[in-house]
């Protein structure tokens, strides 16, 4: 029996943050200064200090500047909401991310609601997710713009085709959905209180899996050739007691048998994600300058 091919997430995301890279060379030829991207961090979430860290080194890597805050667990949201204000009347920052979660003590709502939506390169602000649900240009959620943009690559034009996307949150599951909206497809959005759940994946060609339980979609759930983007990252007790490993929403070991595609877990969504976000940092800095270095992004 044939297997499904393993997109390879990390290798394509490679390819566009070398492409961002060509377009900051070319940016600061034009405007005579370098995108900027500000990253703020509250408090001491390890998952979240191992992001910071990546994007950072990734920013400084494409040519950009890195601009990193970090504040204490305790911080009040009026001072938080205060650096965000001075971030958005900075003219060297083009990108403003706040990474989440935030402490207890803070309105993540009313964080992302200050940042300015033309520097809202995570594209959570309501303007973009309005724009994005409109079919106007605005900026689009890292993660499932990077979906996208592997689907494509390896399925080409995706009009017609029948997708389901399961997980309805606001930073993957919705934007995805309008995402392939977009591109023609019929889209249905399942979740946890989906009935027969096994039968509505059936019967797509696109899978999407972003419920963030792992190992819940089974080989025997896939319609025969589907592709299948696994964009679960859960960590699991591994067979060395003590030990963890990643997996994804899919069951990847029944799931290959079956499918035409799938993205692996890790090195599947995950690189595409900090990809997008240089991505969309350049693409800000040339909004704000008025400077279209055309690139393939």
């Amino acid at each position: 029996m044939s297997q499904a091919a393993v997109i390879d997430g990390a290798g394509f995301a490679a390819g566009l943050r070398g492409r961002v890279a060509d377009g900051v060379a070319t940016f600061r030829n034009q405007a005579g200064r370098a995108p900027g991207l500000a990253v703020v961090l509250v408090g001491e979430d390890p998952a979240s200090q191992v992001y910071v860290r990546s994007k950072g080194k990734a920013t400084v890597e494409a040519g950009m500047l890195s601009f990193e805050h970090r504040l204490p667990a305790d911080t009040a949201q009026d001072d938080l909401l205060a650096l965000v204000r001075r971030l958005n009347a900075d003219p060297a920052v083009d990108g403003i991310l706040v990474q989440l979660p935030l402490p207890k003590q803070i309105d993540e709502q009313a964080v992302i609601e200050t940042i300015d939506p033309t520097k809202d390169v995570d594209g959570f602000h309501p303007v973009n997710a309005g724009r994005l649900a409109s079919g106007l240009d605005g900026f689009v959620p890292c993660t499932p713009l990077g979906c996208l943009m592997l689907l494509k690559d390896r399925l080409g034009d995706l009009s017609g085709l029948d997708a389901v996307v399961i997980g309805r949150s606001n930073i993957v599951g919705k934007p995805m959905a309008a995402l392939l909206l977009r591109e023609s497809c019929t889209v249905t959005i399942a979740h946890s209180r989906t009935r027969d759940l096994p039968e509505v994946v059936r019967r797509a060609d696109i899978v999407v899996a972003a419920v963030g339980r792992p190992q819940m979609v089974k080989g025997d759930w896939l319609k025969p050739g589907a592709t299948v983007i696994d964009v679960g990252i859960n960590r699991v007790p591994a067979a060395e007691p003590g030990k963890t490993r990643l997996v994804g929403d899919v069951d990847f070991d029944s799931a290959l048998p079956v499918a035409g595609a799938i993205t692996p877990v890790p090195k599947g969504v995950g690189p595409m994600t900090i990809a997008v976000l240089l991505r969309n940092t350049l693409v800000s800095a040339c909004r704000r300058e008025g400077v279209d270095v055309s690139p393939d992004l």
